[in-house]
């Protein structure tokens, strides 16, 4: 038997493993915030590429376009919602059938090297569509073309972070700190807003130029710095499952958490530990994945509630702009309270669905309500800037919570599902499935809202509300096991006996 470490060293290791979970944590928060601050600027450059001309003066070329005369071609027609609709599209269903392809990718690749790449890339695409601006760029197949890029070079993003995240944290508190740092994505959408708002009015080609370099940086980062694997530092994995024959919590450390070497095991466990890094498990199949108990649910779940997000990503600042009218540099600045809402929705979801084991009730609860605050926002949303504040923040945390909590601590969750027995190669094809399928919502929701918004913005809420009931209803079965369990726990500790 080993001799047991002195304090201080067992002090030593804890904190090693700590100080990389800490360095996961921001490296992966700021690689998808960069993600989402390229993707935000479209949705503010909408109103500039069709503004209301009229409102800036005369026609200084006096031609007989007078009303279009400061719109960018070819978004100066008529059918510019629907133009703008095909090119958010174009991103959303390119990204959505990446994904489902990104996340077997991302299980036989190395995560550092896949995602680093895929930002520097999502960087280019970026900076190339700001540059049409000083190129002077007016076809719609070049803007599409980009689009389509870019969708599918950041699909590479969310199955490598999710998997980096998973790999460093077990089941115990994931909710929480998943939710808290799930909050990249809300963060990324204001950043993208605010930087986007400095040069949309003067030269908007910044607004994208900007942001591009900003994750490529980021992607070069990532690349020296990050660590895919607690076994890449010789820290032990953390516990995805909360053994039957223990009641510890898995997110509890211990002194394995240190490197393996001196961390005080047997030399039966290293030796074990030896073995299973021989006997590497295979990537878990696309049907395999399907197969885990609560994929598909999660998985439709999550298409309603990102169509019912994206929607606002891309059309609030025009929504605002439109009925409210404001200016575009306005109306983008208040839509980040949107994404101010959906910080403290995913981490209030996160917190209850921890204390309360509830993943699919949380997120039901949440969707439930959303449905009349969207209602009551569309009306009455706009009757003053205090209103809308509190209605855009209100709104952001009942939509976005359920979707955070969806595709952080749900897809952890089951990609380390304990039908896996400890094969870890599956969380990123879980992780891929889950987001590719509420992607296909997300390139759903822009679309509709582009040919629906025509007919005028009241149906396009309706929309909404209807697909916030849809995601609900479709995780009754998950709620009823969900409600099943709690009630089986609380006979067991009232001392009832099942009959």
């Amino acid at each position: 038997q080993l001799p047991c470490p002195c304090p201080h060293l067992l002090i030593s290791l804890l904190s090693l493993s700590r100080r990389y979970r800490g360095l996961t944590l921001v490296l992966t928060f700021l690689s998808y915030t960069s993600y989402h601050l390229s993707r935000k600027p479209i949705s503010i450059v909408k109103s500039q590429l069709h503004p209301n001309c009229s409102a800036l003066g005369p026609n200084p070329h006096n031609n007989s376009n007078s009303s279009t005369w400061c719109s960018w071609a070819p978004f100066d027609g008529s059918n510019y919602n629907e133009l703008f609709g095909a090119l958010d599209n174009a991103f959303l269903v390119a990204y959505a059938i990446g994904m489902f392809i990104s996340g077997i990718f991302g299980e036989r690749l190395p995560l550092r090297y896949y995602l680093s790449g895929g930002m520097v890339l999502s960087g280019l695409f970026t900076a190339l569509f700001g540059l049409s601006y000083f190129c002077n760029i007016h076809v719609l197949w070049y803007f599409v073309v980009i689009q389509v890029c870019n969708g599918l070079v950041q699909t590479t993003g969310w199955p490598s972070v999710v998997t980096c995240v998973g790999n460093w944290f077990g089941k115990g508190k994931r909710g929480l700190i998943m939710g808290v740092w799930n909050s990249h994505t809300s963060v990324g959408n204001i950043l993208g807003s605010l930087i986007a708002g400095v040069w949309v009015s003067s030269s908007w080609g910044l607004s994208f130029i900007v942001p591009g370099i900003i994750i490529a940086a980021m992607g070069i980062i990532c690349f020296f710095f990050l660590v895919e694997y607690p076994e890449d530092v010789g820290c032990s994995p953390p516990l995805h499952h909360v053994m039957t024959t223990s009641e510890k919590d898995p997110e509890v450390v211990t002194p394995n958490d240190g490197p393996l070497s001196i961390s005080g095991q047997s030399s039966s466990h290293r030796s074990d530990s030896s073995k299973e890094s021989a006997e590497e498990p295979e990537a878990i199949s696309f049907l395999g994945a399907l197969r885990i108990p609560g994929v598909v649910e999660f998985s439709l779940c999550l298409l309603f509630a990102k169509l019912v997000s994206y929607t606002f990503l891309y059309w609030l600042p025009l929504y605002i702009v439109n009925v409210a009218h404001f200016g575009a540099k306005k109306a983008g600045d208040l839509s980040t309270l949107f994404d101010v809402g959906g910080i403290f929705g995913g981490i209030f979801a996160g917190l209850i669905s921890d204390y309360t084991s509830g993943r699919a009730t949380t997120c039901c609860v949440m969707l439930v309500i959303a449905a009349p605050m969207l209602f009551l926002y569309n009306h009455v949303g706009q009757n003053g800037i205090g209103t809308s504040t509190a209605m855009l923040v209100v709104c952001g945390a009942l939509v976005n919570g359920p979707y955070a909590l969806i595709t952080t601590a749900v897809s952890a969750d089951l990609g380390t599902h304990e039908s896996l027995k400890g094969n870890a190669k599956a969380l990123s094809t879980v992780t891929a499935i889950i987001d590719g399928t509420g992607s296909i919502g997300a390139a759903l929701g822009p679309l509709l809202a582009g040919l629906i918004s025509p007919t005028g913005w009241n149906n396009v809420f309706y929309m909404l509300i209807g697909a916030d009931v849809l995601a609900c209803l479709l995780l009754t079965r998950v709620v009823v096991k969900e409600v099943r369990g709690w009630c089986g726990y609380m006979a067991r500790k009232r001392g009832y006996v099942p009959t």
